[in-house]
């Protein structure tokens, strides 16, 4: 019983780790995807929430079934050989960037929220994912662990808090862009799929039990929704929320100031297991590619996603996210059409 519990818990807090990285901790991409649609965007999340749910689900059955060990597997078991190799190559370089993004987010946190240096964010959190990964998929547990409770707690404490704040309030966008929404959403799921699977595609190997893996991925699911729910409502009482780069630093300074250097540490955690997450995916790649001991592979990942990284935290979601997106979509309509193997 005891472990009918904690295997799935497990699992949804590794999913929900991966998922949330730079921009969802911060409550950037939340804004951006929902919550500039106001009521509209609640509808959104709620129909992201069920992609995330089930896709995520299948995601880890299918890669289960299939014995894939890599995200590659997957890929060419959904796009076929030729063209899933070619998208491989791709998920390998926009892996690299997000990797460099989640460096520079962490940097982006110590000068913002810190006033310290950049430089030395980057560097302590390129210091600790060394540490962290030598303990390999055990290593990637414990840090989500920690950190995905602490998250879903202060989100649904912010949620709870802005009910009683008066400038709560939805602010729907014109009816003529309405449609918008549903785009967004099945974007930001696709999108985030994806990127989880580097992830949860050899996670799914590591485990033996195929229904901890359909509890976990229903749990994680659920966990993401209630998270983007609660962080929608309490972005809502932000005016002009459009205008900040960490909006859920702003709401939580102006509402629960006493908890707010503590809820930045939560941040940084939540950026830091994107980190761990997107470089286990990579490397993991690349030993089934390359036989070199992979603390190498790890220590060459991050050196080089330190140097891309200094481009800035900005300029690299706007150049990646749009182009990647495209195939993100075809991964998930892939995913929702083709059958899991008996």
């Amino acid at each position: 019983m005891r472990r009918s519990w904690i295997a799935p818990f497990q699992i949804a807090a590794v999913y929900i780790g991966t998922v949330v990285g730079a921009g969802f901790a911060t409550g950037r991409e939340i804004v951006e995807f929902f919550t500039k649609y106001g009521v509209f965007g609640l509808a959104g999340i709620l129909l992201a929430g069920i992609l995330f749910m089930f896709v995520g689900t299948k995601l880890l059955i299918l890669s289960k079934r299939i014995r894939a060990t890599s995200y590659q597997d997957v890929m060419i078991y959904l796009f076929g050989v030729r063209f899933g190799r070619f998208v491989n190559i791709f998920m390998l370089i926009v892996l690299l960037g997000l990797t460099s993004i989640m460096l520079s987010g962490a940097g982006a946190i110590f000068r913002e929220q810190l006033n310290l240096s950049v430089r030395l964010g980057v560097i302590i959190t390129i210091l600790l994912t060394i540490v962290v990964m030598t303990f390999g998929v055990k290593g990637l547990f414990s840090v989500n662990l920690i950190v995905v409770p602490m998250l879903v707690v202060f989100s649904l404490l912010l949620a709870v808090q802005a009910f009683s704040i008066e400038s709560f309030e939805y602010r729907p966008n014109k009816l003529s862009d309405s449609y918008k929404w549903i785009i967004s959403s099945f974007s930001y799921a696709a999108f985030n799929l994806t990127m989880a699977s580097a992830v949860l595609v050899p996670l799914a190997n590591e485990v033996n039990d195929e229904k901890m893996l359909k509890r976990g991925g229903m749990l994680g699911g659920f966990l993401l929704t209630a998270i983007l729910v609660s962080s929608h409502i309490a972005l809502s009482t932000l005016p002009n929320v459009v205008e900040f780069d960490i909006p859920m630093a702003e709401v939580m300074k102006s509402t629960i100031y006493a908890v707010y250097y503590i809820y930045i540490a939560i941040i940084y955690g939540e950026v830091f297991t994107s980190v761990i997450g997107n470089l286990y995916g990579l490397e993991r790649q690349i030993v089934s590619i390359i036989n070199v001991p992979r603390m190498i592979i790890v220590c060459g990942i991050l050196c080089l996603a330190a140097f891309i990284s200094k481009i800035g935290y900005s300029s690299l979601i706007s150049s990646l996210y749009p182009i990647f997106g495209y195939v993100c979509l075809g991964m998930l309509v892939l995913l929702i059409v083709k059958k899991v193997p008996e």
